[in-house]
This record gives C-alpha cells, structure tokens and sequence, in this order.
C-alpha cells in the first residue's frame, strides 16, 4: 500500500464486514422508529405508484399524443437515478432525516403546482416536463435517505435486521399492488387530475412521519471511525471506493443491475407480447403481475419472521431462481394461462424471501458514516439498466421472435443469479454476530482483500 492514503481508500479498506449485533438484548423497545419508517416508506412508495398510472393518463387524456405520454416517465426517471447517485455524501453530512422530509415537501409542492396551474390555465406540456423532473430529482435522495434508517430502527425495536428488510419489502411490494389499484379508482371516479393531488398529500404524509417519528442513524459502539473529507467530491470519491473494494458488495449490486435490466425486458416488452400472441389478451398481463405481487407479499412477510435463522445463500439461490427463472421457461413452452399463473405464483414466493436477505446482507457490509455516500451510488448502479430493458426485449423479439426472446433471457436471469451467488465472495453471506462468528458457530467468511473482524460493518440495501 503507498505510504500516502486518500480518505477514499482509507474507509474502502476499512470496511469489510466486521461482527454486527442481530439485535439488541439489553434496553428499552422502541417501535416507534421501525413504525414511522415503514408507514413513511409506504406513504412516499405509494404515491410513486399512483403517479405512474395518473400522469400518464392525464398526459394520454389532454394532450392526445403517444409520444408525449412517453416522454413524462422518462423525464421524472433521469432526474431520479442521477440525483439518487449523487446525493449520498450531502445525506451523510446533514442526515438522512432532513434530506428526506426535504425531498418529500418539494414533491408535494411540485406534484401540487402541477393541478393549479392546470385548472389555471398555465400548465404547458414544458412545464409539466419541469414539474416531473423536480419530482424525481427531489424523490430519489428522499427515497434513499428513508432506506437508511432500517438499520437503527430495527435495532430499537429490538428484532433482527431480516425483520425490517422483510417488512420493509413487504411494504413496498403491497404500494406495488395497492398505489395502481388506488390510482384507477381515483381516476375512474373522479378523473386523472384529483390522483396527483392524492399523489401530492402521500408525499406530504411521508414527510410529516418522517420528521416526527425518526431521528438520524449514529454508529454503532463497535464500529471503527471513519476518516471524512471536508468536500463534497472527496466523500462522493469515498462511496465509489468503498463499492469498487467491497467484493461482495460489488457482486450483490451487478447481479441486481443485470437482473433489474431483464425485469424491465419482460415487463415492458416479453409480457404484453406475450399475452397478445397467446390470445390471452390484456388482462392476463395485469393477472400475472397481481398474482406474483400478492404471493411476493405473503413471502416477505414470513420472511420477516423467519429470515434470521435461515441459510442465507441456500435461501437467495432457491428464492431467486424460483422468482426470476420459470415464469420464462412457461411462457415460452407456449403453457397454458392457469399454469402460467401457477408458476408466477411459487415464483412469487420464492421472491419474496429474496430481498429480506440481500437487504440485510447489505446493511452488514458498509459503516454507519458511509451508508448514505454507499447505498444511495449501489441503488443508483442497480437501476443504470432499467431504462434499456424495453430496448434489449424488443431486439431480442425482432431477431428471434417472442418464444426465442423468453428463452434467452430467462437463460441470461440464471447465469446472472447463479454465478455470482456460488462464487468465493458470497460465503460472505453468513450472518454475523458481535462475537464474529457466523449463525453456525464458525468463523465468518471475509471477502477476499478485506480487513479482518473488529472493523467497522453494515450495509445498505442495494
């Protein structure tokens, strides 16, 4: 190692995954941290999922145009995924509390203005363009910052860390299902432009449990401290380093961009052309989405139960491949719909398990003062791909036609769960325990190049 450090490398190489208590024996309970950050989780998540559906259709509804329908999504997504990137060293420096309450009052203000100015008379399409990007720029940090306090609220509550990443994904998997659901009824009833002022109090309701149920994360007793840098590029240039050094971190985030980026291939393009050519027709693409969400929900939720005491990555081998992989293999083999909504339906339970234990993984591998800089930059790199999903599913279509198109990529949805899941790093996956041995009474497998136990640990959801 040179004889001069940069705080870059400094907190990369002290980062590896070091003993990190479950949960705590001794103290007070506490709920209230571990129910405020789900119900602000679930507010904001929800809100996303009803603008999804409203604005689109408010867009289809007054202006007409394909096109510009198109284009509203993408101009909220951009601004989402670069913000979200970039926003981790100033969430680590003034806390992820106020950078959430902050992000989620600008999308109310935003999501707000959006409907006067229509009723107004003042809402160009430009405008509305300006609106949305402010909404993503300002949700990204904001939906960054909330995944850092599962950590310290699972810790007062006094239950495993699988415990608030199965709640936490259950939550998000139930606004996947209830935000659309609320959105159609919304605009059936009462017409596209009251959903975005439903989207604007969800915003408003984050913000407002937020800043009176949670407080900022500190470290925990036994981590190391982190050595920081005073300006905003040194501790951006921290986050990189520590992701680029991190192995089994970096193993974790590339299988979730891959797998991320076929998720969006089948969604945008596989599944509708699929349902078409079958002559299963529109409304199986919303039955196979619904029925692996509410299995997915159910499996999250016994997740959050049982995860602790799991084999880690017995259970993401399994629960991946369920999840990601056979739904192709029936799709293509031309099945039947019920055994394609059979399939779905295991596959959704064995999905479900899935982000409880990468998520608690995660948190276990990156130090309380780096998790904003960490997570924010992972969670921005998983989503790199999706914009290119619909790109990669229609020329795998047009080259070998549907059937072809599901077989490559489920086969591509094996290798990318597969191989990195049966490499050296993840033995890495064994829960840790503040004495340093793993959930089986052995000595915890380190990454290869990381320091040994006593150094600080955590992770962040990727």
């Amino acid at each position: 190692m040179p004889p001069e450090h940069t705080a870059a490398t400094t907190a990369a190489d002290s980062s590896a995954p070091a003993p990190s208590p479950a949960a705590p024996e001794t103290g007070p309970r506490v709920l209230r941290g571990l129910v405020g950050m789900l119900s602000a989780n679930a507010a904001a998540l929800s809100a996303n999922r009803v603008l999804s559906i409203a604005l689109p259709w408010f867009v289809l509804t007054t202006t007409g145009s394909v096109g510009k329908t198109g284009l509203v999504a993408f101009c909220q997504i951009v601004p989402y995924v670069i913000a979200q990137a970039l926003a981790g060293p100033v969430i680590d420096r003034l806390g992820p509390k106020r950078i959430s309450v902050a992000g989620d009052l600008a999308s109310t203000v935003a999501m707000a203005t959006a409907p006067l100015l229509y009723l107004t008379g003042h809402l160009s399409f430009g405008l509305l363009l300006a609106l949305l990007a402010v909404v993503g720029a300002a949700d990204g940090p904001a939906n960054g910052a909330k995944g850092l306090f599962v950590p310290s609220a699972t810790r007062a509550a006094r239950v495993p860390i699988e415990r608030g990443t199965g709640l936490s994904a259950a939550v998000e998997r139930t606004a996947t299902t209830v935000g659309p659901a609320l959105a159609g009824v919304v605009v059936t009833a009462f017409g596209s432009l009251y959903a975005l002022w439903v989207t604007a109090a969800l915003f408003a309701v984050s913000a407002l449990v937020v800043s009176t149920t949670l407080s900022d994360p500190v470290p925990e007793p036994h981590e190391t401290p982190v050595e920081e840098a005073d300006s905003y590029l040194t501790r951006l240039r921290q986050g990189a380093a520590f992701l680029r050094d991190a192995k089994l971190l970096r193993s974790i985030v590339g299988m979730l961009a891959m797998t991320n980026l076929l998720d969006q291939a089948f969604m945008s393009v596989l599944l509708p052309v699929w349902a078409k050519e079958s002559g299963n027709g529109a409304e199986a693409v919303g039955l196979v989405v619904s029925v692996f969400a509410a299995t997915s929900i159910v499996a999250a939720l016994a997740a959050a139960g049982v995860a602790e005491r799991l084999p880690r990555r017995t259970v993401y081998l399994i629960g991946f491949t369920l999840g990601g992989v056979p739904r192709f293999a029936a799709m293509a083999a031309g099945a039947p719909l019920w055994l394609v909504l059979t399939v779905l339906a295991v596959g959704g339970l064995g999905s479900g398990f899935v982000n409880p234990i990468v998520g608690a993984v995660t948190y276990e591998l990156i130090p309380t003062p780096l998790l904003g800089r960490v997570k924010t930059m992972a969670q921005a790199v998983t989503w790199a791909g999706i914009p290119f999903g619909g790109l990669l599913g229609a020329a795998l279509v047009t080259v070998t036609g549907t059937s072809g198109a599901l077989w490559i990529v489920g086969g591509l949805y094996l290798v990318a769960i597969v191989v990195p899941g049966t490499s050296r790093e993840w033995a890495g996956m064994r829960k840790r325990t503040a004495s340093g041995a793993d959930d089986t009474g052995g000595a915890v497998a380190h990454p290869p190049g990381q320091a040994v136990p006593g150094e600080p640990s955590m992770t962040a959801a990727a």
